[in-house]
C-alpha cells in the first residue's frame, strides 16, 4: 500500500554502506544513486535515503522492511549489528502483534529504528 518511503540522513555514505548491507540480505539492492539521493528496490525504487545541507536535527523514523522468513530475519539481524548498529530487540516472536509476527528492530547511524519481519513465525 505504500508506494515508497523517504528518510534523511546526515551522511550519504555511511548511510549508503549500511542499508546496502542489510538490505542486501533481503533481495534488494541500490536501485538509482543522485548523489543526494539512493533508492533501493527490487524492481523499482522503494525506499529511498536523502541529505540536503541545513538538515538540522533528525526525527526518528521507524521502517519495517519484509523479511520471506525468521532465518533472513535473523541474517538481517546480524549484518545490521556487524554493519554498525545499535541492537534495539533481538530476533524474536512478537505475539502482541500477532502469532506469528517474528522481528529484529536496531538503530540506524541516524537514530532511525529500522526493523526486518516475517509473518511466518519462527520457522
Amino acid at each position: 500500500m505504500i508506494d515508497h518511503l523517504g528518510i534523511n540522513v546526515s551522511d550519504m555514505e555511511k548511510a549508503g554502506a549500511f542499508y546496502d548491507r542489510i538490505l542486501g540480505v533481503l533481495g534488494h539492492s541500490r536501485l538509482v544513486d543522485f548523489g543526494v539521493a539512493i533508492g533501493y528496490g527490487t524492481a523499482k525504487p522503494e525506499f529511498w535515503l536523502s541529505t540536503f545541507e541545513g538538515m538540522g536535527p533528525n526525527r526518528e523514523v521507524h521502517v519495517a522492511f519484509t523479511a520471506p522468513d525468521a532465518t533472513t530475519v535473523r541474517a538481517w539481524f546480524e549484518e545490521a549489528v556487524a554493519a554498525g548498529a545499535e541492537v534495539l530487540h533481538e530476533p524474536r516472536l512478537w505475539p502482541e502483534y500477532h502469532d506469528a509476527y517474528f522481528g529484529a528492530f536496531v538503530r540506524d547511524a541516524d537514530g532511525n529504528n529500522v526493523e526486518a519481519c516475517c509473518h511466518t513465525g519462527d520457522v
